[in-house]
């Protein structure tokens, strides 16, 4: 068994000190989690951290924070009776409308249709471990949701749409 070597620039104690912020992020994704307290984990400057996160793990540090939260919420969705004001409170929102919007901006659909279809599609999948389903379920941010969003209204009109809400 071969292991790549780590990026250009990334010693193998930078990786276990950015490794220690992502571990934090997943523990305890509700929480706010801004570069500046993430680099403080990590015991580098926030450019660095930024910088050598994005390099490490392929997306940034928010990036990989809301990812965390919307597979929790659709854990909490399929598995819970919790209302979706509840479940967008838990997994860290402070908005119910920002949790509907960029849920929809990853998921394509509303946390209410997606609770419906994940629980109609619950019964056959009852023989798939858990961690195959997590992995094969788990959101594309590999672009960020805004230029997403930008994206999904110029294919939809054929032109970009600059009406003020394509624009936020």
């Amino acid at each position: 068994m071969t292991t790549s070597p780590p990026p250009p620039g990334q010693t193998p104690e930078l990786l276990r000190r950015l490794l220690r912020a992502k571990d934090r992020m997943d523990a305890a994704s509700h929480e706010d989690w801004p570069v500046e307290r993430l680099a403080q984990v990590s015991h580098v400057s926030q450019a660095h951290f930024a910088r050598s996160f994005k390099e490490a793990f392929g997306v940034p540090p928010h990036r990989y924070l809301l990812t965390r939260r919307i597979e929790r919420a659709k854990t909490l969705l399929r598995d819970t009776d919790l209302s979706i004001t509840d479940i967008a409170f838990q997994t860290g929102w402070a908005s119910l409308g920002t949790f509907g919007r960029i849920f929809k901006d990853i998921t394509g659909q509303s946390p209410g249709a997606l609770r419906e279809r994940e629980r109609s599609a619950a019964s056959q999948l009852g023989l798939v471990p858990a961690c195959f389903l997590s992995a094969a379920q788990r959101p594309d941010l590999t672009i960020a949701v805004l230029e997403k969003r930008r994206r999904t209204a110029t294919d939809t009109n054929g032109v970009r749409n600059t009406t003020k809400e394509n624009r936020r």
